[in-house]
C-alpha cells in the first residue's frame, strides 16, 4: 500500500488534545510539596511526601474508573464528543485547582481532572481511525512525542509561575496572586488546554465508523481504507475477539500484562519521588531544591525523552530484537534509583548547615551533572511505554483481539498508575521519618520492585520464544 497521510488538520487538532493531558498532570509537579505545606495540612514536614502522593494518586484512581466508561460512552455517542466534554473537564478542573483552599479541594479538582482525562483511551482511538497500515509509523512517531513535550511544558510552567508575586513583584504584584500563589500556573495550563478544546471543535470530525460514513473532511473524505473502517467481507472472516480469561491464559500476554504493571509503576514512582527527593532538606536526605529547579529538573527530563524517541528510537528499533531490547529498557531501572542516595551524599558533603546554608557552587554543578545521568536513564527506561505497544500487537491473539488486549494491558499500567504515588510516598515519609538507611530505605524498596519487574520484562522473551518454537 502506498503511503496515504492522514488528513492534516484532524491529526494536529488530535495531536493539540494529546498536549493537554500531559501539561496538566505534570505542572503541579514542582509546587505541590510547597502547596501542601502551605495549606498547614500538617505540621510533620515528613509527611508532606504522603499527602502529596495523595494527591496524584487521586488523579490516576479516577482515571482508572473512568477510561471503560469513557470508551463505552464513545461507541455510542461518538469519539469527537467524548474528546470535546473530556478535554473541556480537564481545562475547567485544572484552572480551579489553582484556587484550592483546602485538602479536600485539591482532592476534589484533582479527581475531576483524572476522571475527565479517562477519554485518552478514546484519543488513542481517534488515532487509530484516522490512520492505516501506510501511514501509522509516521502518525504515532509523531503522536508519540506529545506526552514528553507536554512533560517539558508543564513542569516549566509549574515551576516559574507559581508564587509569582513573590518570584516576580514587579509584574505581579498583585492581592489575588498573594492569595492563590499557584493560581497562575493552573490558569496558563488551562488556557493551553482551551486551545486545545477549540482546535478539536473546528478540525476534528468524528471518526467512529457507523457515525462517519460519507463525512467530508476540511480537505478531504475521511477513505474507507482508515483504521477500523475495513471492507465487511474482512470483517466477517476475521475470527472474533479473545475474551480476557482467554487473553491471560496467553503466557505473552500475561508476561506483558505484568510487566506493564512494573513498568507504570515503577515509573510513576520515580517522578513522585524524584520530586520529594529534590525538596526535601538535604540533612533529611534530599537536595533542597527550590520549585523553580524542580521545575527544570522535570522539563530537562522531557526535554532528554522527546531527543531520545524522535532520533534513536527508530534506529533502535532496527537494530535490536524487541523483546531483549524490552528487557534491557527495563533494567535501567535499578541503576537509576541506586545513584540518588550519592547525589545527596554529595550535597551532605559540602553543606555549610552553621554558615550559609548553601552548597559551594563547584559541587552544585557535580550535583547537576548527576541529575542529568539520572535523568537520562530514567528516560531511556521509559522506552519500555513504546516497546510495549509493539509487542502488544505483535503478540494480539489476532487483529480482532488487539483492542482488547491494549485495553488490558493499558488498564494494568493505570492501576499501577493508581497505587505507586501513595506507596512511594508512605514508603518515602517512613524512611526519612524513622530516619532508616539514613533516610534512603526507599531507595531499597525501589530497587527490589525494578529487578521484579526486569524479571517480568524478561519472561516476555521467554515465552515469545516458546510460541515461536511450537508454531515452527
Amino acid at each position: 500500500m502506498s503511503p496515504n497521510p492522514p488528513p492534516k488538520a484532524p491529526f494536529a487538532a488530535l495531536c493539540a488534545v494529546r498536549l493537554v493531558d500531559p501539561i496538566a498532570f505534570t505542572q503541579v509537579f514542582p509546587y505541590i510539596n510547597e502547596f501542601i505545606t502551605r495549606l498547614k495540612v500538617t505540621t510533620d514536614t515528613s509527611q508532606i511526601g504522603f499527602y502529596s502522593g495523595l494527591v496524584e494518586s487521586s488523579f490516576a484512581v479516577a482515571q482508572l474508573l473512568s477510561i471503560y466508561q469513557w470508551a463505552r460512552i464513545s461507541d455510542a455517542m461518538g469519539r469527537r464528543p467524548v474528546v470535546l466534554i473530556g478535554t473541556l473537564g480537564m481545562v475547567v478542573a485544572t484552572a480551579f485547582f489553582g484556587i484550592s483552599t483546602s485538602l479536600a479541594q485539591i482532592l476534589l479538582f484533582r479527581s475531576f481532572a483524572g476522571f475527565c482525562s479517562g477519554n485518552v483511551a478514546v484519543v488513542h482511538s481517534v488515532l487509530g481511525e484516522l490512520t492505516n497500515s501506510s501511514n501509522q509509523a509516521f502518525a504515532f512517531s509523531i503522536y508519540a512525542i506529545f506526552w514528553p513535550l507536554g512533560a517539558i511544558i508543564g513542569p516549566l510552567i509549574g515551576g516559574s509561575l507559581s508564587n509569582p508575586a513573590t518570584k516576580h513583584p514587579q509584574f505581579f504584584n498583585i492581592p489575588f496572586l498573594k492569595t492563590f500563589p499557584y493560581f497562575l500556573p493552573c490558569f496558563v495550563s488551562a488556557l493551553l488546554g482551551l486551545v486545545g478544546v477549540i482546535l478539536a471543535y473546528f478540525y476534528l470530525d468524528e471518526t467512529l465508523p457507523p457515525k462517519c460514513q460519507g463525512i467530508i473532511t476540511k480537505g478531504a473524505r475521511v477513505p474507507e481504507s482508515y483504521g477500523a473502517t475495513d471492507t465487511q467481507d474482512a470483517a466477517h472472516s476475521a475470527p472474533p475477539p479473545t475474551s480476557v480469561v482467554g487473553l491471560l491464559s496467553n503466557p505473552v500476554i500475561r508476561a506483558l500484562s505484568t510487566s506493564g504493571f512494573a513498568l507504570c509503576f515503577i515509573a510513576t514512582a520515580f517522578d513522585v519521588v524524584f520530586v520529594l527527593f529534590c525538596y526535601s532538606p538535604i540533612q533529611n536526605g534530599g537536595l533542597s531544591f527550590s520549585a523553580s529547579q524542580i521545575g527544570y529538573s522535570l522539563a530537562t527530563a522531557g526535554a532528554i525523552s522527546a531527543g531520545i524517541q524522535l532520533l534513536f528510537l527508530p534506529t533502535l528499533l532496527r537494530t535490536f530484537d524487541t523483546t531483549q531490547f524490552y528487557s534491557f529498557c527495563m533494567g535501567m531501572w535499578p541503576l537509576t534509583f541506586a545513584i540518588l542516595p550519592f547525589l545527596n551524599l554529595l550535597a551532605r558533603y559540602d553543606f555549610d548547615d552553621v554558615g550559609t546554608g548553601l552548597v559551594p557552587t563547584e559541587t552544585r554543578a557535580k550535583i547537576w551533572v548527576g541529575i542529568a545521568i539520572v535523568l537520562g536513564l530514567s528516560r531511556v527506561a521509559c522506552l519500555a511505554y513504546s516497546i510495549s505497544m509493539i509487542l502488544v500487537k505483535e503478540y494480539a491473539p489476532n487483529p480482532a483481539s488487539l483492542g482488547s488486549t491494549n485495553g488490558l494491558v493499558q488498564f494494568c499500567m493505570c492501576f499501577a498508575r493508581a497505587l505507586s504515588p501513595a506507596f512511594v510516598s508512605s514508603v518515602f515519609a517512613y524512611s526519612i521519618n524513622k530516619d532508616f538507611l539514613k533516610g534512603h530505605f526507599w531507595v531499597f524498596v525501589m530497587v527490589v520492585i525494578s529487578f521484579w519487574g526486569m524479571h517480568e520484562a524478561k519472561n516476555v522473551g521467554r515465552y515469545a520464544t516458546v510460541m515461536l518454537g511450537r508454531k515452527e
